[in-house]
């Protein structure tokens, strides 16, 4: 049996070790703060952790929620979506417009049971995110000031800048889009590790980025002095650019400044060296004739099509002759195709805010960069496994 006194002695000496450990974590993130970091939980290799356990436990549990709900429950209404199509008498394979595909599942209440979890799922996401960066915005916002003006790497921004309309909406129902948020790179490098992991995979490292940064081709006279990410989000691409070419000058442009800013700072803790820069894709300020590689991850699935050519045709105008243009999307689809992928299609515009999915896969994206004065490698490889492969050539 344990005595009174060491059980009393035992609960001293806790709290005495309790408060000598609140007493250092308060200095530690003191200190990180001094230094333009408020990462009081350390970090995971590249992933700087959630500044309490409570965060990282509720985005465990919504990481663990998608992957469930995009393995078993999406799988329950693809079922009920097989069946539907049966009564009705629809070949799986018929190629259908979105209102066909609407007309068929008018009703029928099993096949949305996926989406509506989905939905929900990334409403909380988003919600628990935003609600703890602006709870403690202080100590976010000084850390991306003391890394504004510091190196590696250089940030500029334009807060003066006209943002377009079609940049405005909140992309993936992220609240405040990319723009219009202070802590918008924070939220969507935290809320994408749960994209990513129901899809292609774990990315806590970069990992995606890093491999297909890897695969990007290089022109065929092997010079490789100046790369540009046009729409770089939160830079994971572009980092991952610089790591591969380490002597490269490496740019990556984004009309969302608090994403560059986001950007900059994880750079600069990294230590890679990349200059962000808040500018327009079709617009970018460079000179012509400047990269000899320019490359855009999943954006132009973001554009509407007047603006995904205008991107290409700038793309043209900054890549030097005999250098690579490479924009990684989606393949597209078409304005028909079977009515299962149609449905995750229409569902991905209407409720996960893809305003202008639609308007892209109705766009032939490869034609249009060929009709840009780019020449289009037949058999390309893709970059990212089941994303669409356009390795094109400035003649």
């Amino acid at each position: 049996m344990i005595g009174r006194r060491t059980l009393f002695g035992a609960a001293t000496a806790s709290v005495a070790l309790g408060t000598m450990l609140r007493q250092q974590f308060a200095e530690a993130a003191e200190t990180m703060r001094a230094v333009g970091g408020f990462t009081p939980r350390g970090a995971d290799g590249r992933l700087a952790r959630m500044a309490t356990l409570d965060l990282e436990s509720q985005q465990d549990f919504t990481l663990g929620f998608r992957l469930m709900q995009s393995k078993a429950i999406r799988a329950a209404s693809m079922e009920a979506f097989d069946k539907v199509l049966a009564r009705k008498g629809i070949d799986p394979a018929t190629p259908v417009t979105v209102e066909e595909m609407l007309a068929m599942v008018e009703g029928e209440p099993s096949i949305h049971i996926g989406q509506r979890t989905w939905l929900s799922n990334q409403q909380v996401t988003w919600k628990t995110l935003q609600d703890h960066f602006h709870a403690h915005a202080d100590e976010y916002l000084s850390e991306m000031e003391a890394a504004d003006k510091a190196g590696p790497g250089s940030l500029e921004l334009n807060p003066q800048m006209d943002i377009p309309d079609y940049a405005r909406h909140e992309i993936h129902i992220q609240p405040g889009g990319y723009v219009g948020d202070p802590f918008a790179g924070h939220i969507y490098h935290y809320g994408t590790n749960s994209f990513y992991i129901s899809v292609l995979g774990h990315n806590e490292q970069d990992q995606i980025q890093k491999a297909t940064a890897a695969r990007f081709p290089i022109p065929e006279d092997g010079k490789v002095k100046r790369i540009l990410d046009m729409g770089c989000g939160v830079g994971q691409m572009t980092v991952a650019l610089k790591e591969r070419f380490p002597d490269a000058e490496v740019w990556g442009i984004d009309v969302g400044g608090p994403m560059v800013r986001y950007s900059h700072m994880r750079d600069r803790r990294l230590g890679v060296g990349v200059n962000f820069a808040q500018r327009l894709a079709e617009d970018t300020k460079f000179p012509d004739n400047y990269f000899d590689i320019v490359i855009s991850y999943i954006i132009h699935h973001e554009l509407p099509a007047e603006k995904t050519r205008a991107v290409i045709a700038e793309a043209h105008r900054v890549t030097r002759p005999g250098g690579v243009y490479y924009p990684l999307d989606f393949n597209n689809g078409g304005v028909k195709s079977p009515a299962r992928p149609m449905y995750g299609r229409w569902m991905d515009h209407r409720w996960n805010n893809e305003v202008w999915s639609l308007e892209y896969h109705s766009l032939d994206f490869t034609a249009e960069i060929a009709k840009r004065g780019f020449t289009m490698v037949k058999n390309a490889k893709a970059a990212l496994p089941g994303f669409g492969a356009r390795h094109a050539i400035k003649a």
